[in-house]
């Protein structure tokens, strides 16, 4: 497993003129707007809630918060943009007021969400379906001039752990991905972040499988994301539920920056940047 990973092509992402430097590994906090997330289960996501954990992120040094209006658990339905739209604008406007300077993702994978979250603040779309659940994704980010976190997923959250197959996990992730970097690219996106979507239709085998390969994924050249925080990855191996997945996901943590990720989705703040401290120190 490698321990030092060359920077990628891009080691800053630009947003409606704004710079976030991504030389080194930053944390995106999580931020579920949501009544039925896995981990949280609705608690703290009504506007004061998600503001205090904002609060709280922005304090410990995430560098982007993620807000989402849609739980993409398995088994989950897609659930309309009018109901996504009642659930994050409220709070990142909210998020804004209090906190102006804040880089914040919204998680969505509707087009007019996306549309009404930048006009509301957001600075950056993740968007889990890979542009494929909304024909006028790519188009609508390319005119807001905002980064696009590009994932992969096979089937869709109601579907997407129902027996999912490959020949070759790390191959046929990377060929999706770097297939719609250049549907990005075609469509006037200049910022793309790839994540290959652990736990997003693959297996415990699959997620490994990804994991060890991660550093394969600089080849495309783009920032990559690693979102493992608490998910089944951890779960399943230590038979552990998310409440009790910290110190799991903090080793996990560890192996997805030695395999080159510049940024952890996290639920825990604090610690993944304690993790990215001692890997720094190890990589001094």
């Amino acid at each position: 497993m490698p321990t030092q990973i060359l920077l990628p092509v891009t080691t800053s992402i630009q947003s409606q003129g704004r710079l976030l430097d991504i030389s080194e590994p930053v944390v995106m906090g999580i931020l579920n707007a949501t009544p039925n997330s896995f981990f949280n289960k609705g608690q703290g996501s009504d506007v004061a809630g998600l503001l205090k954990n904002a609060e709280l992120m922005l304090e410990q040094g995430a560098a982007i918060l993620d807000v989402g209006g849609a739980s993409t658990k398995p088994g989950e339905p897609i659930i309309s943009a009018e109901a996504e739209l009642e659930r994050v604008i409220p709070a990142i406007e909210a998020i804004i007021k209090h906190f102006p300077g804040a880089w914040i993702s919204v998680d969505t994978y509707n087009a007019p969400v996306a549309k009404a979250a930048v006009e509301a603040g957001a600075t950056i779309i993740n968007d889990v379906s890979g542009a494929r659940f909304d024909a006028q994704m790519l188009a609508t980010v390319a005119a807001l001039k905002v980064p696009y976190i590009a994932m992969h997923m096979q089937g869709s959250p109601e579907t997407m752990q129902h027996n999912p197959k490959y020949n070759n996990v790390v191959t046929e992730v990377r060929n999706y991905l770097r297939v719609l970097c250049d549907q990005c690219t075609n469509a006037g996106i200049n910022d793309i972040i790839i994540d290959p979507g652990f736990g997003f239709g693959k297996t415990l085998e699959h997620n490994f499988e990804l994991l060890r390969e991660m550093h394969t994924f600089r080849l495309l050249g783009r920032p990559l994301l690693a979102g493992v925080s608490r998910k089944s990855i951890v779960c399943k191996s230590l038979k552990v539920n998310p409440e009790n997945a910290l110190n799991g996901t903090t080793a996990l943590h560890m192996v997805a920056l030695q395999q080159g990720a510049n940024i952890l989705r996290v639920h825990d703040v604090k610690e993944a940047l304690e993790v990215i401290q001692l890997f720094k120190y190890v990589n001094a």
